[in-house]
């Protein structure tokens, strides 16, 4: 009799029923010890993408899945469990009910003991408001950083993966609204609140991308993000039947069904010039990013089958075994606009049109003080110093023609520095 109850709860679906919780189980009740790999998932918020997720449940190496939700019952159970053919120890979906479900012992535990862990459909402020700042949150995060395990979700489960994400606390928000006002009430946006995974620093998401047009408020999330935080950052857009998985190496393939669908992935970084930020992002006013049409660069590849071709998110320029195309994408009045087949990122080359257009600066560089010296007479308010690639390194207010560089590592710079009229002036310095 013990041993027909044991193999029944080996083999059979169970039910569990708390009041901050319902959990469905799936598989085998016995604790495996494995070694998962590291990634992120970041699918598009329809049919979900069957390669893809055969990619997601490789990494937990035959461990154990945990989907987590707020609505909704186990369709993820027998799909993840049997149907994709990966073997993998158990599927328990949790739904959790309400936000109490972040401090209760048993759903904590079986947090820290996945193998990989999915964020379904739903609505992404459910997802914030239950676990933000809560015990659920540090669970999450010691996965991602200390056990190195796989995350991933879908529609409101992705948009919550990106160091930056769109809450939705007030509801969704269209393109159009979004670039018409990018401080309306419905742009609310977290930034390095929520989850730490280096994989998405300085991103933020978004989903259903073809259904309806998510680029201009994406684009609109960037400016908020750039104008009340400053620095770097960047987007992934992602189409309702494709998805994105960053592997170890911060490499992005792309899944799809390319070239028997029109299914692609969008990497969004700000263009080079300096200064990069919105001509006009203010509270009320139409956005206006221009940059001389070229305010975003815009990476856009197909996804296919095998997912063999990926963006390499080291540099956000190298693509391969891809088919893509890079755009520009700018906002001029609340009115989104792109090129496609335009060319490549290249700070060098915007670094030279600077220097011609405008005015270069002379730099010297004293390197047992370790320090730059600007040898202008001109006095300047702002300083940026990029790497070769074009990636923000530091920048500042300039009360002085004299800037510490102890803390660059070797190698070749692009400096540039703005008046007090906002004039652009720039140079080269090698540390």
């Amino acid at each position: 009799m013990r041993l027909f109850q044991a193999i029944l709860l080996i083999c059979c679906n169970v039910m569990v029923m708390g009041q901050s919780y319902t959990s469905y189980f799936t598989g085998d009740t016995a604790d495996v010890t494995v070694t998962p790999l590291k990634g992120t998932v970041l699918m598009g918020g329809a049919t979900e993408n069957d390669n893809a997720m055969r990619w997601f449940l490789e990494r937990a190496n035959g461990g154990d899945i945990l989907v987590l939700r707020t609505t909704g019952e186990d369709g993820y159970n027998d799909y993840f469990y049997a149907d994709l053919g990966v073997d993998v120890n158990s599927v328990e979906t949790i739904v959790c009910n309400t936000a109490e479900a972040s401090t209760d012992p048993y759903v904590l535990r079986r947090v820290s003991e996945a193998d990989a862990l999915w964020f379904a459909g739903g609505d992404q402020w459910d997802y914030v408001s239950f676990w933000r700042d809560t015990p659920m949150e540090d669970a999450f995060n010691a996965l991602i950083n200390d056990k190195q395990i796989t995350i991933g979700g879908t529609s409101a489960g992705c948009a919550i993966q990106g160091e930056a994400y769109f809450s939705a606390e007030n509801g969704t928000i269209t393109s159009s609204l979004a670039m018409q006002d990018p401080f309306h009430a419905l742009m609310k946006l977290g930034y390095a609140d929520f989850l730490n995974n280096p994989a998405t620093q300085n991103i933020i998401t978004d989903t259903h991308y073809d259904n309806p047009d998510r680029r201009g408020r994406q684009v609109a999330f960037l400016a908020r993000l750039v104008t009340d935080y400053g620095g770097t950052f960047y987007g992934i857009g992602v189409e309702e039947y494709t998805a994105v998985c960053i592997d170890e190496n911060n490499h992005a393939h792309v899944y799809g069904s390319y070239p028997a669908d029109e299914d692609y992935a969008f990497f969004l970084q700000m263009n080079c010039y300096e200064p990069a930020t919105p001509e006009v992002c203010e509270d009320g006013e139409k956005l206006t990013w221009n940059r001389s049409e070229a305010a975003l660069k815009v990476i856009k590849v197909a996804g296919t089958n095998s997912g063999a071709g990926y963006v390499d998110l080291n540099d956000w320029k190298t693509v391969t075994d891809a088919t893509y195309s890079w755009e520009n994408w700018w906002v001029e009045n609340a009115v989104f606009n792109n090129t496609e087949a335009a060319s490549p990122i290249n700070c060098d080359t915007v670094l030279q049109v600077n220097q011609l257009d405008e005015n270069s600066i002379n730099l010297m560089v004293n390197q047992q003080q370790q320090v730059l010296i600007i040898t202008s007479a001109i006095h300047f308010e702002k300083y940026f110093i990029r790497d070769i690639s074009g990636k923000l390194i530091a920048e500042n207010s300039l009360d002085s023609n004299l800037i510490s560089i102890k803390d660059l590592i070797p190698g070749n710079y692009l400096f540039s520095a703005t008046d007090a009229s906002g004039k652009i002036y720039s140079g080269i310095f090698t540390k």
